[in-house]
C-alpha cells in the first residue's frame, strides 16, 4: 500500500518548540469521518485560522516518509505533525497503579523528554493524534463507572499523551472534567509538564479531577526534558490549580541516580515547599517513579537523541518483568531503596500532611 509523504512548509528544518509558547503543528491530517463531528469542524476552523497546512488522509497508518536526512530530523518533523481522527477502540486499557483505566482522548506528546516510555509505546508513530468522537469515549467511561459501583472508578487521561499541551486545540480535557464533576462514582486524573492551565481554572470540577504536575531535580529537567515548561512555570501553574479548588499532586519521575542526586532531590522538595502558596500545600499527593527503560526504548532513544547523557547500562540495573510480558531495567534494590528513603523523608519533612501514593 502506498504511503503519504509528509512535507511541512518548513521542509526538513524543524526545531524543538519552546514550551512557553503553545503548541502549533506544522502540518495537520484529518482522517475519514473526522469532519463529521463538531470537534473535527472546530479543529479545522482553528487550523485554517492559524494558516496551517492541512490535508486529508485515509488512515494515520499511511502517514510515513517524514522528510529529513537523518532519523533525528525525521523524528522532529513527526513530532510537529497533528492527526485528527475518530477513536474506534472503546475498550479502555488498564492504568495501574495511578487509576483503573486509561481514558483515550489523544496519543503522542509534544515534549522531547529523552527517557519517555512513549519511545516504546508509540515507536514509529511519534506524531500527535487527537480524537473527535469524545462523546463515544465518554459513553464508554460511563459504562465502566456503572459496572464499578459502588466502588469509585478512576480514569487516567495522560497515559499516552500530555492532554494539557493540546487543550487549546481540542478542549477535550475541559469536557471530561465537567462531565466527571457529575459522577459520584467516577474520578479523573491527569499529569502534565506544561503550565497552560487557564482553560481549566473556571470549570465546574466538583473536586473530582486530580491535577498532577511532573517535577524533577533541576539537573534532570535541564538535561533530559527539552520542549517542556520550566520548573518555575509548572509550580506557578500548580498554585493556580490549587486556588481553583482542584485536588493537587506531584509526580517525581523519573527519579534518576546521578552524581549529586541527594542534593538535587533535597533541593527539589525544598523549592516546592518555598514556592507553593499555602492553599496548595493542603492534602498534597506524591507519586514516585524510578527511572526505567526497555531494550526497545534504549535503541530508539539512542537514535533519536544521540547526544543524550541518559545513563542506560544494563550491568548496573535490575531486570524486572512487566505485566505485558516485556521486561524493563530498573535500579537494583539497594539504589531504589536509597532513592525512596531520601525522597520520602524530604516530602514528609516539608509536607507533613501529604500522602505518598506509591513508589515504583
Amino acid at each position: 500500500m502506498p504511503t503519504e509523504k509528509v512535507v511541512p512548509s518548513s521542509a526538513t528544518k524543524s526545531r524543538t518548540p519552546r514550551a512557553t509558547v503553545k503548541f502549533v503543528p506544522e502540518l495537520v491530517y484529518f482522517e475519514p469521518g473526522a469532519l463529521d463531528y463538531p470537534k473535527g469542524k472546530q479543529i479545522m476552523a482553528w487550523v485554517k485560522a492559524q494558516g496551517i497546512e492541512h490535508q486529508m488522509t485515509t488512515s494515520h497508518n499511511r502517514i510515513t516518509n517524514f522528510p529529513g536526512e537523518t532519523e533525528v530530523e525525521q523524528y522532529r518533523i513527526a513530532k510537529r505533525t497533528l492527526v485528527v481522527g475518530v477513536r474506534k477502540t472503546l475498550k479502555f486499557d488498564q492504568s495501574k497503579p495511578s487509576a483503573e483505566y486509561a481514558i483515550p482522548i489523544g496519543t503522542g506528546c509534544i515534549g522531547h523528554c529523552h527517557y519517555c516510555y512513549l519511545q516504546t509505546t508509540l515507536g514509529a508513530k511519534p506524531y500527535i493524534r487527537v480524537y473527535v468522537n469524545t462523546d463515544d469515549v465518554w459513553s464508554a467511561a460511563k459504562r465502566y463507572i456503572e459496572e464499578g459501583k459502588p466502588e469509585v472508578t478512576r480514569f487516567e487521561a495522560s497515559c499516552t499523551s500530555d492532554p494539557l499541551s493540546i487543550e487549546h486545540i481540542t478542549g477535550s480535557l475541559s469536557e471530561l472534567i465537567e462531565k466527571m464533576a457529575q459522577e459520584e462514582f467516577g474520578r479523573l486524573r491527569f499529569v502534565t509538564k506544561y503550565h497552560h492551565v487557564e482553560p481549566l481554572l473556571d470549570l465546574h470540577h466538583n473536586r473530582r479531577t486530580d491535577v498532577r504536575f511532573s517535577v524533577n531535580a533541576d539537573d534532570v529537567i535541564r538535561q533530559f526534558e527539552p520542549g517542556t515548561s520550566r520548573f518555575e512555570e509548572r509550580i506557578e501553574a500548580a498554585g493556580k490549580i490549587a486556588r481553583a479548588g482542584y485536588p493537587l499532586g506531584f509526580i517525581i519521575a523519573p527519579i534518576y541516580w546521578y552524581n549529586g542526586w541527594e542534593e538535587g532531590y533535597r533541593t527539589l522538595i525544598k523549592r516546592l515547599a518555598e514556592s507553593l502558596p499555602e492553599e496548595a500545600k493542603r492534602d498534597l499527593t506524591f507519586e514516585l517513579i524510578q527511572h526505567r527503560y526497555t531494550k526497545t526504548a534504549k535503541s530508539v532513544i539512542e537514535k533519536r537523541y544521540p547526544k543524550s547523557k541518559l545513563e542506560m547500562k544494563e550491568e548496573e540495573r535490575k531486570y524486572k518483568w512487566g505485566r505485558w510480558g516485556q521486561g524493563k531495567y530498573v535500579y537494583p534494590d539497594e539504589k531504589a531503596g536509597a532513592l525512596k528513603t531520601l525522597i520520602s523523608e524530604q516530602i514528609y519533612e516539608h509536607f507533613p500532611t501529604s500522602r505518598i501514593l506509591y513508589f515504583t
